[in-house]
């Protein structure tokens, strides 16, 4: 027998936003002193303590002002937010499965972006 699971909704975040939530988690069950970390939780979490550069609601306000870029989508604005891409090439790689190009203006733009919060 198979069992599907039905997506609900999407919801984007930060690594810094989810470093916030792994945070609590991880508060909930260090109060219950008897449970373990499950694996898959502290992977997460080591994960997220390594990665995350900004604290979130710098991360956020970084995406917020991305969306408002003509060709930045809220993933993309996401991705960027998590890798901080300090050039044209780094920055080329996060757009480059997308159907469009952006010119050297537009990149420029997004990297100025990038550096107020880096």
């Amino acid at each position: 027998m198979t069992i599907f699971k039905e997506k609900l909704d999407d919801d984007y975040q930060t690594v810094s936003e989810v470093k916030l939530l792994l945070q609590n988690i991880e508060a909930e069950r260090a109060a219950e002193a008897d449970r373990d970390l499950r694996y898959e939780l502290a992977r997460a979490i080591e994960h997220v303590n390594r990665f995350a550069d900004l604290d979130p609601s710098d991360s956020r306000e970084l995406v917020d002002e991305l969306l408002t870029e003509e060709k930045v989508d809220e993933p993309t604005a996401i991705k960027i937010a998590d890798l901080l891409p300090q050039d044209r090439d780094e920055l080329r790689a996060v757009f480059a499965q997308e159907r469009y190009a952006l010119n050297g203006d537009e990149l420029d733009a997004i990297l100025n972006t990038v550096k107020k919060y880096a």
